[in-house]
């Protein structure tokens, strides 16, 4: 009877406790050749993405006709106020610009659209400086971490470990292995699951993020119990499994 009970304590330990392979982040890490890892990205402009354009210029006046009435212009024609100066991007990829009409965006990343902005601008000004910037460059953050929430990125680049980082670290119940990450892309909506114990988070294409991006990490088993929810049938079943081997072995 004792080693029956020894037992069950033995499957009950492994049923609840998470091993060191469950909590450790990047493992094997050495196996990877990071030099070659891509560590460049720009991300490209998607429709309903909302753009913050600025002209600017030595000749505040040359550049007034290119400028939309709301807009606040300075001694040296740069324009005020980003946030409420936005330009949305339209269901065709569009932008409408003064004076030069609509301008395909859509598939662009942020140095094509100013180029293509100096090319359009430069035949009818000259010596000026444009910038270009996502405005809504934002990745939402939800489940098992300290500090869910959205988070906007100004310099348009965020790995998903910085997200991570960003919302204050997985909780102690949040699931590692199976962090999901769910992307929308030319109209389609990818969802993947990425295992941050593995190096090869490193290698994945959701290891940069984009915008409006969704990383939802989930409760772990312990997690779950402790919302009062019933654990998983097969969970359950596999325990159950393991006592009855150990009592049919017991009792021959």
């Amino acid at each position: 009877m004792k080693k029956l009970v020894i037992i069950v304590i033995l499957a009950l330990s492994l049923y609840s406790c998470a091993t060191k392979s469950d909590i450790l982040y990047f493992q094997n890490i050495e196996s990877l050749n990071l030099s070659e890892l891509n560590k460049s990205f720009e991300p490209v402009i998607e429709t309903n993405d909302i753009l913050y354009i600025s002209i600017s210029s030595m000749n505040g006046e040359v550049i007034k006709p290119f400028l939309r009435s709301s807009e606040i212009v300075s001694n040296t024609g740069t324009t005020k106020n980003p946030l409420l100066e936005g330009y949305l991007v339209n269901s065709e990829g569009n932008i409408h610009f003064n004076v030069i009409g609509d301008i395909l965006v859509e598939g662009k990343t942020r140095k094509e659209v100013i180029n293509t902005l100096k090319e359009s601008l430069s035949e009818y000004i000259k010596d000026f400086v444009v910038d270009v910037r996502i405005m809504n460059f934002n990745v939402t953050v939800l489940g098992e971490v300290n500090a869910p929430g959205v988070y906007t990125i100004d310099d348009e680049r965020v790995t998903l470990p910085e997200a991570i980082a960003l919302a204050g670290d997985f909780t102690k119940d949040g699931k590692r292995k199976e962090v999901l990450v769910i992307r929308e892309e030319d109209g389609k909506r990818k969802i993947t699951r990425i295992d941050f114990t593995k190096s090869d988070l490193f290698t994945s294409s959701f290891y940069f993020l984009k915008q409006n991006d969704v990383v939802y990490v989930e409760p772990s088993l312990k997690g779950v119990k402790k919302s009062g929810f019933i654990p998983d049938v097969p969970a359950m079943l596999s325990l159950v499994t393991v006592i009855l081997s150990a009592v049919i072995l017991l009792t021959r």
